[in-house]
C-alpha cells in the first residue's frame, strides 16, 4: 500500500512540472509574420442577376477589411477583382464586381499588404517647402 502512494504521489510530482514547463514561452520568439502570397479566403457562393456584386462564402473566420481588393480564379483562367463592401452575415460577406467576370464556385484569395505609413504633413516638414529664390543683387 506504501508504495502505491508513494508512485502515486511521484506520478502527480512529474506531471506538474511539466505543466509549468509548457507555460515559459522562449523569450527569443518572434511574432508571426503575415504571408507574403495570396491565402485563399473563401469561394464564390452567389451572384444576382445584375452582376454587380457578388456574396462570397468564407473558409474561417473573415479577417478581410473594408475596400480591400481581393482576386478570383476559376476554370480556364477565369479573373476577376472584387472590392470588399463592409457588409457580411455569418460566413457570407458581400463584394462589388470591379473587374472580370465570375462563376459561383470561383476561388477567392487576398493578398496582405503591409499598412501604409501615414506621411507627415506638408505643412510640418521643412523639407517639402521649395528652396528660397536668391534674385541677382543677393536679395531673397
Amino acid at each position: 500500500m506504501k508504495y502505491r502512494t508513494l508512485l502515486l504521489i511521484f506520478s502527480l510530482g512529474l506531471s506538474s512540472c511539466s505543466w509549468l514547463a509548457k507555460r515559459d514561452k522562449p523569450a527569443d520568439a518572434k511574432p508571426k509574420a503575415p504571408p507574403s502570397g495570396p491565402q485563399l479566403v473563401g469561394r464564390i457562393a452567389s451572384i444576382p442577376p445584375d452582376r454587380r456584386f457578388v456574396l462570397i462564402q468564407s473558409y474561417g473566420k473573415w479577417l478581410v477589411e473594408n475596400d480591400r481588393i481581393l482576386t478570383t480564379r476559376g476554370l480556364n483562367d477565369r479573373t476577376a477583382n472584387l472590392k470588399t463592401t463592409g457588409e457580411k452575415l455569418g460566413e457570407f460577406a458581400a463584394a462589388d464586381l470591379q473587374s472580370g467576370t465570375v462563376e459561383v464556385g470561383d476561388a477567392v484569395y487576398s493578398q496582405h499588404l503591409a499598412k501604409p505609413t501615414p506621411k507627415p504633413d506638408a505643412s510640418e516638414s521643412p523639407a517639402s517647402s521649395p528652396p528660397p529664390i536668391e534674385l541677382p543683387n543677393g536679395n531673397l
